[in-house]
Parts: structure tokens; C-alpha cells; sequence
């Protein structure tokens, strides 16, 4: 079946120490229109994202000089915007978690097939580029969430959001005041074909929970900030901050 080009001009850095499957993925990404490079060590491959702007890197865990959690951590830190993809053998949940807490926007578990890959990395690429016209800044209380700048202030202070907890924080500020189920969620900000578990909505859900409420405690005065009350079988809900009554952000159980 024939596969959707990428994007032109889509540079992907490969971060994987195996012979063959690295030219197995180099090989492919380049026959679907990708532009490769293959770096075999987690040093050379932070040397080479400094070199040139790459939308994506598809990284291995297992390196031969450092832990890819590590890379993963340092690319997140030196580039916010960055499509992480992490490809690994370990398949025990914490291994999953940390991944995918340490900056990973996505996992795929060794073996696993080219067209999943081309699939899961046109979908995430398809969601980082606007497809629509800008809307209005989103407002709730004193939490401001650009959507057409892709940022997320409070009190005037910028707060740093990695790119699928600003897109769940919109998911649920368009939908304030309504229920949304986990699998609405998956799909508005994942894929409606996502593979993997649920378990990454859970982890990258505590993130911007924790990060808003950082950025609540180093505000200068109380901020009113909305809260993100879990509905247990069911999904969340982003209530509106009472008005004129500052709180800070916490989790409710239903």
C-alpha cells in the first residue's frame, strides 16, 4: 500500500547503535521522502542537533556511551518543540514512564514495523503544523493559553509547557466546564490510531498538572488558576477559578 509522503524538507535524527536497524530505518525514512542522519552514540547525536534544526529524533535507549533517557532529557531541554520518539527493547511500564517522563512524546517497542513508525511520525508532525486559523487566546482566570503562539502564561509569566501538555491543557480549556473522556483526549491529542497505552495521558496529565501549579507557587501575588478534576472511569474536567477567589490547581477524585 502506498505510504503518504512526509512533509519537504523533513529532517529526522536517527540515534541508534544497531547496524542493522539503523540502516533499516535510514533506508526507509529516505524512500518516504524523510531527510536521515544516523548517529550512532549519544554524544554525536547532541553534537549533531546542534549543528542543524531537526523536526524529529527517533531515539534508542539502549547507547553504548550514555543512557538515551539522558539524550532524551537534554534534546527536551535544548529544544521544547522537538518531536521525540523513543525506540526501545525494554517493555516493563516503568521503562515506558520514565521515557516518556523524561521528555518523549512518543515510544515504539522494538521490533516493531517501518509503516507503524511512518504513521505514528506523520501524525505527530501533522499535528505540529496549524492546519487552521489561529483562535482566540484562551482565558481562565488568570492562566492566559495562546493557541496561535503556542503559549501558556500566568499573571504575564511565561510557564514552559512541553508540546503535548500544552496541547491536553487546550484540549481541555476549549471544553472548560465539560466531562471529556480519556479516549477524547487520546484522540484530539495523540491519534484517534494510537497503538500504545493509556498510561501516557496519566503521566503527561500529572506534568502539567505539576508545572501549573510551579508556576503558581512562584507567582509574586495568589493566581487564579482553573482546576483539572479527574473523573475516575470516565476522564477529566477543567473547571473555571471562581471569580475573584484566587486557588491554587489540584486534583479532585470522583
Amino acid at each position: 500500500m502506498h505510504q503518504p509522503a512526509a512533509p519537504p524538507q523533513t529532517r529526522v535524527l536517527i540515534v541508534e547503535d544497531d547496524a542493522t536497524i539503523g540502516r533499516h530505518l535510514d533506508t526507509g525514512l529516505r524512500s518516504n521522502n524523510y531527510l536521515p542522519t544516523w548517529s550512532r552514540t549519544g554524544a554525536s547525536a547532541l553534537t549533531e542537533s546542534e549543528r542543524i534544526p531537526y523536526e524529529a529524533v527517533l531515539l534508542d535507549l539502549g547507547l553504548p556511551d550514555m543512557d538515551g533517557l539522558d539524550v532524551a532529557r537534554q534534546l527536551r531541554t535544548r529544544f521544547p518543540d522537538l518531536l521525540i520518539v523513543i525506540l526501545t527493547a525494554r517493555t516493563d511500564d516503568i521503562d515506558i514512564i520514565a521515557g516518556l517522563d523524561a521528555g518523549a512524546d512518543d515510544y515504539l517497542v522494538k521490533p516493531f514495523s517501518l509503516t507503524v513508525l511512518l504513521a505514528r511520525l506523520r501524525a505527530h508532525l501533522r499535528r505540529r503544523t496549524p492546519a487552521t486559523p489561529p483562535q482566540e487566546p484562551i482565558r481562565l482566570g488568570d492562566l492566559l493559553i495562546d493557541t496561535a503562539a503556542r503559549r501558556c502564561s500566568l499573571l504575564g509569566h511565561e510557564v514552559t509547557l512541553r508540546p503535548k501538555e500544552f496541547e491536553l491543557l487546550t484540549a481541555l480549556a476549549r471544553n472548560a466546564g465539560t466531562a471529556v473522556s480519556r479516549e477524547t483526549l487520546m484522540a484530539d491529542v495523540w491519534d484517534e490510531n494510537w497503538f500504545g497505552p493509556t498510561k501516557t495521558l496519566d503521566v503527561t496529565m500529572a506534568a502539567l498538572r505539576r508545572r501549573l501549579a510551579e508556576a503558581a507557587d512562584r507567582a509574586t501575588s495568589p493566581a487564579r488558576l482553573p482546576q483539572i478534576i479527574t473523573l475516575r472511569g470516565h476522564g477529566y474536567r477543567l473547571e473555571h477559578p471562581e471569580p475573584g477567589d484566587p486557588s491554587q490547581l489540584h486534583q479532585r477524585d470522583y
